[in-house]
């Protein structure tokens, strides 16, 4: 799933771009205030590098049927 797809425009981008780094701050405060400093740094970065593989492996309409990443 590419993180920009082609038929968005530059408004749409920027609040996209703005909504994920404000779910990333509330992610990282969570994980934080859960586990403390160390284990909620190591929660936020697993939590985050789930998130961004599952964005990677989702497939998107641009992509030619049956591709294999």
């Amino acid at each position: 799933m590419p993180y920009f797809a082609s038929e968005r425009d530059r408004d749409f981008r920027i609040c996209k771009v703005l909504a994920d780094l404000f779910c990333a701050i509330l992610l990282g405060t969570f994980s934080i205030v859960f586990f403390g400093w160390l284990g909620g740094i190591a929660a936020f970065v697993i939590l985050e590098a789930c998130l961004i593989g599952l964005d990677w492996l989702i497939p998107s309409a641009d992509d030619a049927a049956g591709v294999v990443r």
